[in-house]
């Protein structure tokens, strides 16, 4: 017997509320955990006597008579040499793709295998690279590095993702080593950007020369540092070995090495990961007061910059347990926002972060990867005895969590003054897809004016450090490729997103990116047909899964492909993304999209309070509500509402109506009203004649 979360085999929990709990000191071999620690006894409140496990050893000690249960990801772990074999040997074969095993270690490097899916018959493989970009900064020489890849190597577009990174599609597996060092060799890295460890920090992408955004950047900057890994499997793969590893800060230095509390496996090539690393991806944002940007709810650990009145940072307040992931028709996944965990101090940031990723690594499920994020260990324990064991491995009581003013999202689109004297331009990206002209004419403007860039967790850019004399030509260039200045943008635009999904997502179950500028288009007619303004908007997020890696489950209005061509309808979340949205509808076919759209948004028009929201009309009107709404809605009563006046006497003359309009692309009050104007006016022509 067996729980999903815990300490190591044979450490009984007691029903006394002083538990004694054993934690690990490193590894002694490929095949052996050693448990040298003297164990600590500490309160922790529980519910009920538990038998737990440690399950990040990677063997059971051979004494055992029962066999661990745990995913097949983990055996491939355990049995990779730090994430070197098979992959290793898999890239030098003459097939196209990678064995199973190697599929897996891949992500560790920063790379997913993924095949056409619009493609019948015979897959063509291909890889996808992901970069790691703390904050998402790219220096000058990076950026035009990756241009140049993308048209050499993979399918000659460029993806901004959610999390401030590139996505480089189609790269061919004989190409693989070529252009994963390549971008050792430009300021760049893939390490870490994907598999169980810790992904690419956030930071707000504005370049701000302020205390409290430059102290946020570089506290993300030394969380990157220090949960990179350290065994140098990375560098072996790709570069034969050579490390092009950057001066490190002595205070990450003297953090990652600290084993005060028992957060590390000193003999091991990996300090803080050991050889199992962690249970699945593990994500983190930093952020100041009031900038939420960085959707600082969704991540596992949320780490908030608190100032004293004069601006002068003084420590973090931090939250635990967000992430979207989950799967459709199992109630026992679900997406989940971070709560309040505590405060430290500024010099203690390091050591918080670490004590909170060893207890996920020493904790979290390996046997069912389903429940494996930080957020299920947080949901079955509770916030408070996470917190309990959180501070063993910490050495310290956290702090009262500091209060923080309300939350804003802020896209940094359009021309804004750093505060040194330059300025940066934030542009919107649809979906953060960059290619043909507008690829072409960003690269001629980063070139040309020797300019650094950053992504936005918007899957938008940013371009730094631009002198007041560029921005006339700078702005004619970028229009030229449609790169406009957001007021020019239609708003429903600036803050959607979507995933890649179809074609080369091998987990997609219907469209995403490829679907999302028509369903947009379809979302705009429907706000003109009900009588919506053109400046009124509402967060739109659309992906192919349930996975969420556009993070639709804090959008207003999110689409979740739960079938093909058919999506999940989520409502309920804010513009300022701090509330979770729920499940609406399932099984919405796209085409018939309109049913649920134009009653919800009709009735939003007519219902809401003043200045309330899309998602806080829908949460106070309620669901049963809502749903009875759609289902009896026939279409939204046509009147001029400044004279009272319906230009149709009954539903059979709207229906035909609405047929011809659709031929002009209007909508049967228009054509109507069209009709009458045309009519009055020959009417008046002829008097006058």
């Amino acid at each position: 017997m067996t729980t999903p979360f815990g300490t190591p085999a044979g450490t009984v929990v007691p029903t006394d509320p002083k538990i004694r709990i054993q934690s690990f000191t490193g590894l002694k071999s490929s095949h052996s955990i050693a448990l040298t620690r003297n164990p600590r006894v500490f309160p922790v409140p529980f519910c009920s006597p538990t038998l737990i496990r440690a399950v990040s050893t990677p063997v059971k000690p051979e004494t055992s008579t029962t066999e661990t249960k745990r995913s097949k990801v983990e055996i491939f772990k355990e049995q990779s040499n730090f994430i070197r074999y098979p992959l290793n040997e898999e890239i030098l074969t003459d097939t196209p793709n990678i064995n199973e095993a190697a599929t897996q270690l891949i992500k560790f490097h920063g790379s997913y295998q993924q095949y056409n899916r619009d493609e019948r018959g015979t897959r063509s493989f291909s890889f996808m690279l992901r970069t790691k970009n703390p904050g998402g900064k790219v220096p000058n020489q990076l950026y035009l590095t990756m241009d140049d890849l993308a048209d050499q190597f993979g399918i000659g577009t460029l993806r901004l993702t959610t999390r401030q990174t590139f996505q480089l599609h189609g790269v061919l597996k004989k190409d693989l080593k070529t252009v994963m060092s390549t971008i050792i060799r430009n300021m760049g890295s893939t390490l870490g950007a994907c598999g169980d460890l810790n992904r690419n920090v956030l930071a707000p992408a504005a370049p701000l020369v302020t205390k409290e955004y430059q102290f946020a950047q570089e506290t993300a900057d030394n969380i990157a540092a220090l949960l990179t890994p350290q065994s140098g499997f990375y560098y072996d793969v790709w570069v034969d070995g050579e490390k092009f590893m950057t001066s490190e800060p002595p205070e990450v230095v003297k953090a990652r090495n600290d084993n005060s509390h028992g957060t590390n496996f000193p003999d091991s090539p990996e300090p803080i990961y050991g050889m199992q690393f962690l249970p699945r991806k593990f994500k983190i944002a930093v952020t100041v007061p009031t900038d939420n940007s960085v959707d600082i709810l969704t991540n596992d650990i949320g780490v908030v910059v608190v100032s004293d009145e004069n601006g002068e940072p003084q420590g973090f307040n931090i939250y635990v347990g967000g992430g979207m992931g989950r799967t459709h028709r199992m109630e026992t996944t679900f997406p989940r926002v971070g709560e309040p965990l505590g405060y430290v101090p500024k010099a203690d940031i390091l050591y918080a972060i670490k004590s909170i990723v060893a207890t996920q690594r020493d904790h979290g499920r390996r046997d069912d990867r389903r429940y494996s994020r930080m957020k299920y260990l947080i949901s079955t324990w509770g916030i408070e005895k996470f917190r309990t064991v959180v501070e063993q491995y910490y050495g310290k009581k956290f702090e009262s969590f500091h209060e923080l003013p309300e939350w804003e999202f802020k896209s940094y689109l359009g021309w804004h003054e750093q505060g040194d004297g330059a300025l940066f331009c934030g542009l919107h990206v649809d979906n953060g897809r960059i290619g043909g002209k507008m690829k072409k004419t960003l690269r001629e403007v980063i070139e040309k004016y020797n300019l650094n860039v950053r992504i936005t967790p918007n899957q938008n850019l940013i371009l730094c450090d631009v002198r007041s004399s560029w921005r006339r030509p700078i702005t004619t260039a970028l229009a030229q490729a449609g790169l406009l200045h957001p007021k020019y943008v239609d708003p429903l635009n600036l803050t959607a997103m979507a995933c890649p999904a179809f074609p080369l997502c091998p987990l997609a179950i219907t469209e995403a990116e490829r679907g999302i500028p028509d369903i947009l288009k379809r979302v705009r007619a429907v706000f003109e047909k009900v009588g919506l303004k053109y400046s009124e908007s509402v967060v739109i997020r659309v992906t192919g899964c349930p996975n969420g890696c556009a993070r639709p489950y804090m959008a207003e209005l999110g689409l979740v492909g739960d079938g093909p061509n058919s999506y999940q309808i989520w409502l309920g979340g804010t513009p300022n993304q701090t509330q979770l949205a729920r499940t609406f509808m399932n099984k919405v076919k796209v085409q018939d999209l309109e049913k649920v759209f134009e009653p919800l948004f009709y009735y939003w028009k007519r219902k809401r309070q003043p200045k309330e929201s899309f998602g806080d009309f829908t949460t106070r009107m309620g669901f049963e509500k809502l749903q009875e709404l759609v289902e009896k809605w026939e279409g939204p009563v046509q009147s001029a509402a400044r004279y009272n006046l319906k230009p149709f006497a009954d539903k059979e003359t709207y229906e035909a109506m609405e047929e011809l309009a659709k031929l002009q692309n209007k909508t049967a009050h228009q054509l109507a009203m069209e009709v009458i104007r045309n009519f009055v006016a020959a009417q008046q022509n002829g008097k006058s004649e």
